[in-house]
């Protein structure tokens, strides 16, 4: 049976073994992502909670972050038009 070089076996296996960690990589860097954006969710879902209570509280604000001051949001009045 006929055989490639040694040298050439060589480059080919170091080549897939290369591809293989690098796709390992890939795997691991999928599954770290995909844990990050569930984590996200969750932040932004207890941040929201947050929020309504801190509305509940003072009613509409906006709040600086550095300092803790807020000021209150005023709700523009609809002018409804009647024909």
């Amino acid at each position: 049976m006929a055989k490639i070089t040694e040298e050439q076996l060589e480059k080919i296996v170091k080549h897939q073994e290369e591809l293989t960690a690098i796709l390992n990589n890939i795997g691991a860097l999928e599954t770290q992502k995909h844990a990050l954006l569930h984590k996200v969710a969750e932040v932004n879902e207890s941040l929201e909670k947050e929020k309504q209570e801190l509305e509940k509280e003072y009613g509409k604000i906006s709040v600086d972050l550095k300092t803790g001051e807020y000021t209150e949001i005023k709700e523009e009045e609809t002018l409804e038009v009647v024909e």
